[in-house]
This record gives C-alpha cells, sequence and structure tokens, in this order.
C-alpha cells in the first residue's frame, strides 16, 4: 500500500518540527498536522537549556539561535530602563545570571566553572535566552528548507489503531490517520500534540501522575501603578508572582487549587484579580493584553513512549509545572533522541531493539523533570513552614557548591545515557572538541549521521565502520586540546556511544557500532 508520507507528526509546536526536521534529514518523508494556522504567540518558556542548545548547535542553528537570544537581551535592558525612568528602587547591580530554583536567583559569580560537567559545549554554552516563540520560527524555517509538509488548521481526529497496533517494524505496515481534511496513510505516527494530546488518549495510554493544587498565569500586558511591584520573584502571604525581566511580563501563582476553566481566554480582569491578590499592590492595572496563558502543576508521565507504530514525544508524554522552561528542553531532547532511531526504522536499516531504547533513555529524565517542578511548587507554597524552608534553601543557594549544584541540574549538563561502556565520555554529550581541521566537532554533525573520530590515525579503528556506508561517517584528525583521546563514536544525536584513549581492542566499539548502527554489508577491516 502507498503511504503519503512514511510518518505522520501530530503537532507543530517546536517539539513536533524539530522531531520533523531530523526525519527529514534521514531523508524520510514527514508530514506535520498543526491545528494553528500560525506560529503560536503565547507567552512560554523564555530560554533553552545545554542539551538543547547544542542539539540545534550540532545541526547549524547557532546563529539564528545568538540572533534571538540578542533580541531577548535588548528586552531584558529595556524593562530594567523602564523601571528606572520609573524611579524605582534599583539599588545594587542586576547579579550574573546563572539560573533559579522556584525563583530563588543563582548569582553566576558563585559558579564553579571549573566543574568538569562545563566548559565542554564550546559556543553552544553562551546562549541560551531564547524564548519559546522564536525558536518554533526558527524550526520552521528549518523545516522549510528541507521540504517537510507542515499542514497548518488541520486537525487530528483519529487513527485506525488495528494498524497501529501491529507491534512489528515492517516498512510496509501502515496507520490510517484520519484528519479534519480527509486520511492520510503512513507507517508510524508521532504524537507531539501537548498535554491533552488526542495520539495518547486514542491510543490508550495511561497517563498517571499528581493532582493540580495552583492556578498559574504568565502573560505580556501593559499595566498602570506597576511601579510598586518588587522587580523578578516574590513571595507573599497570598502567593508568587514574578514582574520582568522583560517589560509588561508577570507571572502569578495561587495555590487555591486548579482554574475553572482552563480552555476559557485569558481576560484582563483575570490577570489584574490574580497580579492584586498575590502581590498586595491594590492599584496596579492592567491595560491592555497581549499574551497570556493559565498553567497548573499538573504533574503526568505516560505509562509507555510507545504503543506498536505510534509513538509519543514532548507534552504529550510528559506535563509538569512549567517553572525554568524544563518542559520544552524535555521535548526537545525527546525529538532530538527518536528522530535518527526511528529514521532508521523507516528504511529498516534499524538494529533489534532500536526504538525501544527512546523510551528507556527518555523515560527517566522525565521522571526527573516531574520531581523537580513538584520541588519547586512544594518550596514556593505560602505558609510558616515553606517560608522556612525556603530561607534555608537560600542561604545553600548563596554558597558555591549549591550553586554549582543547582546550575548543573538547571542547564542539563549533568544528564548522560546508561550506555555500555567503560570510558567516562561514553553516555554523556560529547565534548565540542576543537579539531585540527580548523573546525570544531558539531561542524560534522550537520548531516545527522554517526561520526567516528579517529583521533590517532589508526587504520584498525578507522577499518572497524567499513560496510556501514552513510549511517557512521569516518574521521581521521587531531585533536590538540585531549591528546590522551584515541577515538571517539558519536550516535547521530552527539551523545558519545564509545570512547578509548588507547588504539585498540576494538571488542566495545564493534558491540556500540552494531548496537546503534547494525549489521554492516562487509566484515569489518583490520
Amino acid at each position: 500500500m502507498t503511504h503519503d508520507a512514511d510518518v505522520v507528526v501530530a503537532g507543530g509546536g517546536p517539539v513536533g518540527l524539530m522531531l520533523a526536521c531530523e526525519l527529514a534529514l534521514a531523508d524520510v518523508s514527514v508530514i506535520v498536522l498543526e491545528r494553528l494556522t500560525e506560529v503560536d504567540t503565547t507567552i512560554k518558556a523564555g530560554s533553552l537549556n545545554t542539551p538543547s542548545v547544542e542539539a540545534l548547535y550540532r545541526r547549524g542553528l547557532l546563529p539564528q539561535l545568538a540572533a534571538a537570544q540578542r533580541t531577548a537581551l535588548e528586552s531584558f535592558g529595556a524593562f530594567i530602563r523602564q523601571r528606572q525612568a520609573a524611579g524605582a528602587s534599583l539599588t545594587k547591580p542586576v547579579p550574573k545570571f546563572a539560573g533559579h530554583f522556584a525563583g530563588i536567583m543563582l548569582r553566576g559569580e558563585l559558579l564553579d566553572a571549573s566543574d568538569p560537567d562545563f566548559g565542554t559545549s564550546g559556543p553552544a554554552g553562551e546562549v541560551g535566552l531564547v524564548p519559546q516563540e522564536a525558536l518554533e520560527r526558527i524550526l520552521a524555517a528549518r523545516a522549510a528548507e528541507l521540504g517537510v509538509t507542515v499542514r497548518r488548521g488541520v486537525t487530528l481526529t483519529g487513527f485506525d489503531t488495528a494498524a497501529a497496533d501491529d507491534d512489528n517494524d515492517d516498512v510496509g505496515a501502515t496507520v490510517h490517520v484520519h484528519t479534519s481534511q480527509g486520511p492520510l496513510r503512513a507507517g508510524w505516527l508521532v504524537g507531539c500534540d501537548g498535554g491533552r494530546s488526542t495520539v495518547r488518549r486514542l491510543a490508550g495510554i495511561p497517563f498517571p501522575g499528581t493532582e493540580p493544587s495552583i492556578t498559574g498565569h504568565q502573560a505580556l500586558v501593559e499595566l498602570t501603578g506597576a511601579d510598586a511591584l518588587g522587580a523578578g520573584w516574590n513571595w507573599t502571604a497570598t502567593g508568587t508572582y514574578a514582574h520582568g525581566p522583560m517589560p509588561g511580563r508577570i507571572l502569578t501563582v495561587e495555590f487555591d487549587g486548579a482554574p475553572a476553566d482552563r480552555e476559557a481566554p485569558v481576560t484582563a480582569e483575570e490577570l489584574q484579580g490574580a497580579l492584586r491578590r498575590v502581590s498586595g499592590v491594590p492599584d496596579v492595572t492592567v491595560t491592555k493584553v497581549r499574551s497570556a496563558t493559565r498553567f497548573t502543576d499538573n504533574a503526568r508521565q505516560a505509562s509507555a513512549y510507545r504503543r506498536g507504530r505510534v509513538l509519543l514525544a514532548g507534552d504529550a508524554a510528559h506535563v509538569h509545572a512549567p517553572f525554568g522552561g524544563q518542559g520544552l528542553n524535555l521535548g526537545l531532547g525527546d525529538a532530538m533522541n527518536l528522530g535518527w532511531k526511528l529514521a532508521a526504522t523507516v528504511h529498516g536499516r534499524a538494529p533489534e531493539g532500536l526504538l525501544d531504547s527512546y523510551a528507556a533513555e527518555r523515560q527517566p529524565l522525565g521522571a526527573w523533570v516531574l520531581e523537580w517542578t513538584r520541588a519547586q511548587v512544594a518550596l514556593m507554597r505560602p505558609g510558616s513552614h515553606s517560608d522556612a524552608l525556603r530561607r534555608v534553601v537560600a542561604e545553600l543557594a548563596g554558597t558555591s557548591d549549591a550553586t554549582t549544584y543547582f546550575a548543573k541540574k538547571i542547564s542539563g549538563v549533568w544528564q548522560r545515557y546508561d550506555l555500555p561502556g567503560t570510558h567516562g565520555l561514553t553516555g554523556r554529550s560529547a565534548p565540542d572538541l576543537e579539531l585540527s581541521d580548523g573546525h570544531r566537532l558539531a561542524d560534522h554533525l550537520h548531516a545527522g549521521t554517526g561520526l567516528l573520530l579517529d583521533l590517532a590515525d589508526d587504520p584498525g579503528l578507522r577499518g572497524r565502520a567499513a560496510g556501514l556506508g552513510d549511517r557512521v561517517r569516518v574521521l581521521t584528525v587531531r585533536c590538540p586540546d585531549r591528546t590522551g583521546l584515541a577515538g571517539l563514536l558519536v550516535r547521530p544525536d552527539g551523545y558519545v556511544a564509545w570512547a578509548s584513549d588507547v588504539p585498540g581492542p576494538y571488542g566495545e566499539l564493534d558491540a556500540a557500532l552494531a548496537r546503534w548502527f547494525g549489521a554492516p554489508t562487509a566484515a569489518p577491516v583490520g
């Protein structure tokens, strides 16, 4: 049966677009279905963590991210100038920002830059303040360049579960997808359609977790009487609020249960009421709403990320409170991990168990993020006990050790996969090595294939990839700054599958090549 596409992706936000780009890069035909007719301009996440920036850097998108960050920084500067012009107290300089935990700001000057988890990201380590809307526009442009079909204004209404429950990975199997504009036939369906995922619901995948206990608002508005609001994060007897770091940005958290209606439009009156209640500033007035959203701390994770030929990624697989933008970053990591594995499966060259390793690697990180955000909600909660605990945590956060700990968690540099191998780099994001050919490692990952670095001019190492064709590119080069490293096998998602400090023996390398890239068409050489 002829397919309309190898893969249909439900949801055209950053996660769906990222996945579609990864699939298209691997010559997989993909159709993205997105119910919105334009890029979503609702204010959401405001930053990317290190793994997300590294992933985009490895696909050549760092210049676009840097430009978006410059725009964000200009907006932050405008907020400070606006506060100063209004006569608000701003008596001390803004500290170097290293993130926040439950609104407790981390001071960058306390960060232990010598920690080995820092300093391996190269230029990607200098970028992070990229709003979600800007990222979505960057990925939409990238998808267009790669020829991805994005059908806007189209809603997925159902799919043929009988075909979808077929657990075999045969190339010819079909999922019948039903949409508001007619049927589609595809080999695979991926739900990137948000926390209320239609794909997850129709696939019958349980979504266990904890019920919401807060009502949160985030918005870009025009205000009068805002001079009495504290800049940054603030805690009061009735909740938590944030003002800035861009003009008109407000966030409120009230701990009186979930909102009565998550679907109703967010009005100026609703935002104003929440802001007055939480801040205690009676005269602050919202005169115009530019962008607004509600949120809760509903924390759930799909019990499975795959059911037959249907997969989940992003918020469809996990939801939680939005503090720190962890959801966006978690979803981008899902897309980067899944893309090359699903592509290999579509092309019929995936080794056994490759696609199942997606859930095995990503579900533990999703569970960690749920716990991380639950802890922040507990710390924000009003009351004498939480207030006392917050003072203790704030005092700890004023030390170098605690700042480094929190910054590592928030930035994601601690993340690794539990992969077979004895070298310390195995399972970690590949360090962005400076190479003797004048390039950095990330420059050699733009094509989205595996990369075997021969750093010791070792014919035996190079020969192990013989017969793998374009699945693994082999590069012989020197690395002046890492003279003790003899070889490195990097997966398409940028994670190290094998590393060695000495030439040979090659047993672990052969096992890693077979595990991630399949059987060669010819025996290894050497």
